[in-house]
């Protein structure tokens, strides 16, 4: 609700009212998934916590002491919930669109709050993804697609918010696949250093823009 206010700043603009809405309807997309794979391992566990859920994985899953195909299914629903936060393909239409926003509230969404969520949860969850092959390889799967997609768009975008949005789209895809490889250290490294760097990126757009603005026209 927070980024749905936040993208749709300038309400009275079409294009932003637009955004706001395609942000709301993709991430609650990603949150239903995240509900229903929580409420199922909350069925197979009864409990929320996640030294719950590590003990199904270092216990139960190797042993064949629990429904895999239970496991997998629900592992997947909470890896679709990072997949929507941090604008994975498929449900990675929001965040150019998002652009329409502030440029601080663009630095804030892109790098330290949104996207950042889901490769936190993922982090968070690779003790339970590592006892799943099948998950591990969808996530490294999804995060070489996202990567090659974003690089490619973010070539093509004439408008420096909207290359610098399909820029933090493919880097979220080099830690997706981090992670997908089960590489912890690397994916949270390259999330912090990414915050950093795409703030400063953001921040500095604007006087790229206005500068620019003479020559190029718009």
């Amino acid at each position: 609700m927070c980024s749905y206010l936040l993208i749709g700043f300038w309400f009275t603009r079409p294009i932003a009212a637009s955004a706001c809405q395609k942000a709301f309807v993709t991430n609650r997309v990603g949150d239903f998934g995240l509900l229903l794979g929580i409420l199922g391992f909350f069925w197979i566990t009864g409990s929320l916590e996640f030294r719950d859920l590590y003990k199904i994985a270092n216990n139960w899953i190797p042993n064949n002491g629990i429904n895999s195909l239970l496991t997998t299914l629900c592992a997947f629903l909470l890896f679709l919930g990072a997949v929507a936060k941090s604008a994975q393909f498929p449900l990675h239409v929001w965040l150019p669109d998002a652009m329409e926003g502030p440029t601080p509230i663009s630095a804030l969404i892109h790098a330290a709050t949104m996207v950042a969520a889901g490769i936190f949860l993922l982090a968070r969850l690779l003790p339970l993804f590592i006892s799943l092959p099948l998950i591990m390889s969808f996530i490294s799967l999804v995060g070489t697609i996202t990567l090659f997609l974003g690089a490619t768009l973010a070539l093509a975008q004439r408008d420096i918010k909207r290359s610098l949005a399909y820029s933090t789209m493919y880097q979220l895809g080099y830690m997706m696949l981090a992670l997908g490889i089960g590489s912890y250290q690397a994916a949270l490294f390259h999330l912090i250093t990414h915050a950093y760097s795409k703030a400063l990126l953001f921040l500095g757009s604007g006087s790229v823009i206005h500068s620019m603005e003479p020559l190029v026209g718009y």
